[in-house]
């Protein structure tokens, strides 16, 4: 005999349509204000067909449209389309695609299978952490597939405990997702070691200071750490780095001077870019020395 039940509907953030990769790549990032393009370099956190997550040398603001150009691997042309801002806390910034053509959708697939990129599934920002609720909805049904006569009650229970397990379960991937989301931009503030000679380019030419200062397009000032300020730590840190063919420095090695300010003076210069060092007309990978000051 049917009669109405009661049975529980999922009700919070749908799953992620498509998979998001992690890559850490130079990327520029161009937005027009008052006229006048200003470039802001940055490396990327991952990328996926609907957008791409960064953190940036420069501030941006929610809901602006830029250009975005990365190049996901040496070997591949550079991925530029247009893209929104959709989130923003403090230098860290997610971007949604405004337009991107099929051919840069199969191209990021193709370099995800080729490279074996990580997928991070579930990883959401703090904002987006889905909401568990549920919600009673009316439906026709048989008792008996509830378990019919005195065991109605038990199958009830059974299917609420199946339903609440369910939620548990989302709710603790969507905690340890964010978790996850949330060390990776930590990893990425927190600096670079005193060296960090990491990067697989190796430097084809060595140029003097003088000449890459010319070539120097956007320059970030090292914050003087408090400690170091308390302590009355100062002097010159000289750095060795090595500059990639697309502008980006990759890799920097402090050459003298306190821990403490050796990092900040590297937190900075790695958002340092440049315009390409070229050799008979073709960029090439230099090596130079920058010198950064911390006084009071």
């Amino acid at each position: 005999m049917a009669s109405d039940a009661q049975v529980r509907e999922w009700v919070g953030a749908s799953r992620r349509r498509v998979p998001r990769f992690r890559v850490q790549a130079p990327l520029d990032v161009t937005v027009m204000r008052d006229g006048v393009a200003d470039t802001v370099p940055g490396r990327s956190v991952n990328v996926c067909e609907r957008g791409i997550a960064a953190m940036l040398a420069g501030e941006l603001q929610p809901g602006e449209s830029v250009d975005v150009e990365i190049r996901l691997s040496p070997s591949s042309d550079p991925l530029r389309t247009t893209a929104t801002v959709k989130y923003l806390d403090k230098l860290r910034c997610g971007f949604e695609f405004a337009a991107i053509s099929a051919e840069q959708r199969s191209a990021i697939r193709e370099w995800a299978k080729e490279t074996k990129a990580e997928t991070e599934v579930g990883a959401v920002p703090p904002s987006r952490v889905a909401r568990v609720e549920f919600r009673q909805i009316p439906v026709s049904g048989d008792r008996r597939s509830f378990g019919g006569g005195s065991r109605g009650g038990r199958g009830r229970k059974r299917t609420l405990k199946v339903w609440l397990t369910v939620a548990v379960l989302a709710l603790i991937a969507a905690i340890a997702g964010w978790w996850k989301w949330n060390r990776a931009w930590e990893d990425l503030e927190s600096g670079l070691k005193t060296s960090s000679r990491g990067s697989s380019e190796k430097a084809q030419v060595k140029v003097p200071t003088d000449v890459m200062q010319k070539l120097l397009v956007h320059r970030v000032d090292p914050v003087y750490p408090a400690e170091a300020r308390k302590e009355n730590l100062q002097g010159i840190i000289a750095l060795d780095i090595v500059i990639a063919r697309d502008g980006s420095v990759v890799s920097m090695e402090a050459l003298n001077g306190p821990d403490e300010l050796a990092r900040a003076a590297m937190d900075a210069l790695r958002w340092w870019k440049f315009e390409p060092y070229r050799v008979n007309g073709e960029p090439v990978t230099v090596e130079t020395t920058f010198a950064v000051e911390f006084k009071r």
